[in-house]
């Protein structure tokens, strides 16, 4: 099971080496190294590597010694003690072994909490060779912002570590510290170097099935039967992976912009102006939607969204009066025309295919509109067998056309906004009354109606006094 870790096999290689690196007697030597008024204890030099891996490698270039060697300190075997950058330099730069615990091998996964941990630590000692770098400044000010809720226990952690660490003698305080620096050089390395700690999926997925190629996968895969109950689940997540999926926050959002927005068009929440027909025999209503000019409310409602001009006879004309100040109507006339052509009787279908192709799509038309290739070539092949939905394609690519360029610049146009603007006219809803409220009005008041005057006689009928309203001619003046 370890042999299957990404890795593992190169790492076990490059550790039996470190060992044999170690050795007291053949491997390379060890030494303290004084300096003004300090020791830098355990180290050895660059050179020291190459000659010992030339000496006792079937290696015969210094260059091939030297990239070896370069691979293994980039992997955190051994490691500059005064550099973040983990390479290997055929000189007098120093370098330290790592100690065995912080090996790759051991299959390390550090968190970003860890290393906040150790960047904070870093902070609380006032050394030198213990200050930041640049690229770990930034680091801990990202991680401070990510857990600022549980930055209080990520401190406190910190400054226990630093509280053991200080009880240390001071010549192995120092080589940890080293080792420390070294193992987060590996798994957070300096922007730009390599990182070996990143995982090949496709080595990863040959490492667990080496014998199964992708012919092989196939083959397997056409033998599989498929149960009856799978064939269900398949078609049941394939579903839901085509649905839209929205968080209900933002449905409910939408829905409530929606009832807002609609909330003076709806009778049941307002009352209509004018009122409704079928209820108070007022036809004021429709005497204003078969006018040619609009009211504010619907100018208004235009400004919703493009579904609202369109469905409105109103709309599309004003809409298509501005395009054509634009030179640009030929995109809302085929749409209209692709409209009209779904209402049209079948037997007349294929001939008023050929004329909207020849006016608007075919090559040379006169009012070519602008598609795109996918949907061009789509609608040129359901041409050849025409029908109510051949040019859906290109009505659908028209109308995102038209939505976000030719509409929002309609909207924003003097002629809409002077529409919207207008100033209702003189005979206001409120003052227009039908001739049966008239005469309702005369009667509550006690005056007679101007055709008429009011009789007050009493039937009874079925045991019941009921009180009849009778209109007869008024008398003649004498």
């Amino acid at each position: 099971r370890v042999l299957l870790v990404p890795g593992i096999r190169a790492a076990i290689i490059m550790e039996d080496l470190i060992a044999r690196m170690q050795d007291e007697k053949t491997g390379i030597p060890i030494r303290t190294v004084k300096s003004f008024l300090s020791k830098i204890p355990s180290v050895f030099s660059g050179s020291d590597i190459v000659q010992w891996l030339v000496k006792n490698l079937t290696i015969e270039d210094q260059v091939e010694a030297l990239h070896l060697g370069t691979l293994m300190a980039a992997h955190g075997y051994f490691f500059p003690i005064s550099d973040h950058v983990l390479t290997l330099k055929d000189d007098g730069t120093f370098y330290r072994f790592q100690t065995p615990y912080f090996w790759p091998s051991n299959c390390w996964e550090p968190e970003n909490t860890d290393y906040a941990v150790y960047l904070c630590k870093r902070t609380m000692q006032n050394k030198a060779r213990l200050e930041l770098a640049d690229y770990e400044a930034e680091s801990l000010a990202r991680l401070q912002r990510a857990f600022a809720r549980k930055w209080e226990f990520i401190f406190m952690q910190a400054e226990a570590q630093a509280k053991v660490d200080k009880k240390r003698d001071k010549i192995e305080r120092k080589i940890l510290d080293s080792q420390e620096r070294a193992f987060w050089d590996v798994h957070r390395p300096v922007p730009g170097c390599v990182n070996t700690t990143e995982v090949d999926i496709k080595k990863s997925s040959r490492m667990k099935n080496p014998h199964k190629t992708r012919k092989v996968l196939q083959q397997n895969i056409s033998h599989m039967s498929v149960t009856l109950t799978q064939l269900i689940n398949i078609k049941f997540w394939q579903a839901q992976l085509d649905r839209h999926r929205l968080k209900m926050s933002k449905v409910a959002e939408g829905l409530l912009g929606y009832t807002e927005q609609y909330a003076d068009y709806d009778p049941f929440l307002s009352t209509p102006d004018p009122s409704n027909p079928w209820i108070s025999d007022d036809t004021t209503f429709w005497e204003l939607e078969a006018s040619k000019e609009p009211t504010q409310s619907r100018v208004k409602r235009w400004g919703f969204r493009m579904d609202e001009v369109l469905k409105d006879p109103a709309g599309r004309e004003q809409f298509l009066k501005f395009l054509e100040s634009e030179f640009s109507s030929e995109n809302l006339r085929f749409w209209l025309a692709v409209q009209e052509l779904k209402r049209r009787p079948i037997r007349e279908v294929p001939s008023r295919v050929q004329e909207i192709w020849q006016e608007f799509l075919a090559p040379g038309a006169p009012s070519a509109i602008n598609v795109d290739s996918k949907s061009y070539d789509k609608t040129t092949q359901n041409v050849k067998d025409p029908g109510r939905y051949a040019f859906e394609d290109a009505q659908e690519h028209i109308y995102m056309l038209m939505k976000s360029d030719s509409y929002s610049r309609f909207i924003r146009s003097s002629a809409y906004q002077e529409l919207l603007q207008a100033k209702k006219k003189s005979g206001s809803f409120q003052d227009r009354r039908t001739s049966f409220e008239k005469f309702t009005r005369n009667v509550v008041s006690g005056r007679d109606p101007p055709s008429g005057r009011l009789l007050d006689q009493s039937e009874v009928r079925s045991g019941q006094m009921t009180r009849v309203l009778v209109l007869e001619p008024a008398p003649k003046p004498l």
